[in-house]
C-alpha cells in the first residue's frame, strides 16, 4: 500500500486543518480490529463519505492465568457488583472463574460503561436487565449515576488490566466511600505496527486507551502529528494523547456522539459543509 500523496490544498507537514475538505480525508487507521460483520456501522461510515478504513491493533491482550491472579487474593465470589469497561473485560473475567472453577452466582450484577458493553454480556449469563446496568451516554459520569444508587448495597469488583485501569473510576470509587476492589486479569503489550505505521500517510487516526498511544511511541518514539487528526475514545485516552503533546480532534463518548463511529460521522460531516 502506498501512502497517500497530500492534496494541493494541504501543508507540506500534512492536511491543513483549518481548511480541510472531505475529500482530503481518504485514509482513516482505527486503532482496533477489524470488525467480524460487514454490516459494522464502520463500513456504512466508509461507504457514505467515500474513506479508506484501515485497521489495526495497537496492543494485544494477555490474559493473566489463574495460578497468577490468586496472588491478589481477591474471592470473586464475595462480590455482588461487577464493573466492566470493555467486552475485553467481561472475556477475561469469565474465563478466570472458570480456569478457578467458580460458579457465579446469578444475583451478581453487571454495571458497564456502556449498553453495547452490557449486550455482550448474553455471551455468558442469561441476560436480565434488572441484574445489567449501564451508562446512558457511555462516559464515566453515567455510569456513577448507576452505581451510585447501588453502592451501599454492593460489594465492587472491577475488572481491569493490570496496566491500564482507569484512575477516574478508582479515584470516584475511593471518594464515594465504596466497597470495591481492582482485579487484574489480563495485561496489555504493544504490538509491532512500525511498518504499517511507515508505509502509509494517515489523515486520522483513532485511539481507544492509553496503552495504544504508548504503543504509537514504542514503534516510533519520535513521532510527530503533522496535521494527522488524532481521535481518542475515553477520557483516559484523551488525556493520554494530550500529555503526549499531541492535538486532540475528535472525542467520544460525548452526548452527541457515544461512540468512536459517532464522531467521526459528525467530523466528517462536518468537513463536508466547508467544501
Amino acid at each position: 500500500m502506498q501512502p497517500t500523496l497530500a492534496e494541493p490544498n494541504m501543508s507540506k507537514n500534512g492536511v491543513n486543518k483549518a481548511n480541510v475538505q472531505a475529500k482530503a480525508m481518504q485514509k482513516i487507521l482505527i486503532t482496533q480490529p477489524r470488525p467480524e460483520s460487514e454490516k459494522s456501522p464502520y463500513f456504512e461510515l466508509s461507504r457514505k463519505y467515500s474513506v479508506e478504513l484501515d485497521f489495526h491493533p495497537f496492543i494485544q491482550l494477555e490474559g493473566i492465568p489463574a495460578r497468577d491472579f490468586r496472588k491478589q487474593k481477591i474471592e470473586i465470589q464475595n462480590y455482588t457488583g461487577v464493573m466492566f469497561t470493555s467486552r475485553n473485560a467481561i472475556d477475561h473475567f469469565f474465563r478466570t472463574c472458570e480456569e478457578l472453577k467458580i460458579s457465579v452466582s446469578q444475583d451478581t450484577k453487571y454495571f458497564c460503561i456502556t449498553e453495547a458493553v452490557a449486550l455482550y454480556l448474553q455471551k455468558f449469563i442469561l441476560y436480565r436487565k434488572r441484574k445489567v446496568f449501564y451508562g446512558a451516554d457511555g462516559t464515566n459520569k453515567s455510569m456513577f449515576d448507576v452505581i451510585n444508587k447501588h453502592k451501599g448495597n454492593e460489594k465492587f469488583l472491577y475488572v481491569c488490566s493490570e496496566n491500564q485501569q482507569d484512575n477516574d473510576i478508582v479515584n470516584w470509587l475511593k471518594a464515594n466511600s465504596c466497597d470495591f476492589a481492582l482485579a487484574f486479569m489480563y495485561r496489555t503489550r504493544s504490538s509491532d505496527v512500525k511498518e504499517i505505521l511507515t508505509r502509509t500517510e494517515y489523515d486520522v487516526i483513532c485511539f481507544f486507551t492509553p496503552s495504544g498511544v504508548k504503543s504509537l511511541f514504542d514503534n516510533l518514539p519520535k513521532y510527530k502529528q503533522n496535521g494527522t487528526v488524532i481521535g481518542a475514545f475515553g477520557n483516559n485516552t484523551s488525556k493520554a494523547i494530550e500529555e503526549a503533546g499531541l492535538k486532540l480532534e475528535i472525542k467520544a463518548p460525548q452526548p452527541q456522539a457515544p461512540s468512536m463511529v459517532a464522531a467521526l460521522e459528525q467530523f466528517l460531516a462536518s468537513t463536508t459543509k466547508k467544501k
